[in-house]
């Protein structure tokens, strides 16, 4: 009997685009690097935005999933943590946000395999009633976490020996590809931190211990075909999808 394929829903970007040459209009979209990681570990990608429905109750959208993907993209509004907006805090979008959080803390619930990418790590720190560092730049001497001209930055990271994140990755030490310019001020109840940049300490990685996999990394590993995180979220994802199938 062959393995069954996990259903793994990946949230989008929610932004205006133009595309055609001739519409401009808001759109659901996620970077195709993503669905190409999920695919490539044996997963089946399903691309998740926001409904008024699910937004109310995602508990019919979650029986159809064996994981969460929470993906990349704009700023969390500050007021979900609390918080006033800094000056290069940017744009938001209040039913995203709402929507993620929401899915973290319902995959929280049915202890259902979660996996936060930069924004999305930010989102599962915020969901466990963490806060956000809203513009590293303000703190750090020299930001290796942002390329110019909207490229990956490159650098390292060294990951907690036995955590899941270096069970995930492989190693205790992961070259790592980035963009962001927020982290991690105070983590939220339950998660710890379990890799930190190369040179400057940032937190790269949380996790909670006391469930099967939920994992938030700073850092983007779907741009690397080597990488092996997402490969062992693909992993999990189908033990699940084998117990419940």
């Amino acid at each position: 009997m062959s393995e069954p394929t996990p259903n793994i829903g990946v949230t989008c970007n929610v932004e205006v685009v133009r595309y055609g040459g001739l519409w401009t209009e808001p759109a659901a979209m996620v970077p195709l690097t993503y669905v190409r990681a999920i695919a490539r570990g044996g997963g089946r990608p399903l691309l998740l935005a926001p409904t008024p429905a699910d937004l109310e109750d995602p508990s019919e959208l979650l029986a159809m999933l064996d994981g969460v993907l929470v993906t990349g993209g704009a700023d969390l509004d500050p007021a979900t943590y609390g918080e006033e907006p800094h000056g290069e805090t940017g744009a938001t979008s209040a039913d995203r946000d709402a929507f993620e959080l929401l899915l973290v803390r319902s995959a929280a619930e049915r202890d259902l395999p979660c996996l936060g990418i930069c924004r999305g790590m930010q989102v599962v720190n915020v969901a466990y009633g963490g806060a956000l560092e809203q513009h590293l730049p303000d703190r750090l001497e020299r930001d290796i976490h942002r390329g110019r001209s909207g490229e990956f930055a490159d650098h390292e990271v060294e990951v907690e020996p036995g955590s899941l994140a270096a069970l995930a990755a492989g190693a205790t030490r992961v070259a790592v590809k980035s963009y962001h310019h927020q982290g991690v001020s105070r983590v939220g109840g339950g998660l710890r931190v379990t890799a930190r940049a190369d040179g400057d300490g940032t937190a790269e990685a949380i996790e909670d211990a006391d469930r099967r996999f939920m994992l938030g990394v700073l850092w983007h590993p779907e741009e690397d075909e080597a990488d092996r995180l997402i490969g062992a979220f693909v992993r999990e994802c189908r033990e699940v999808a084998g117990v419940r199938r």
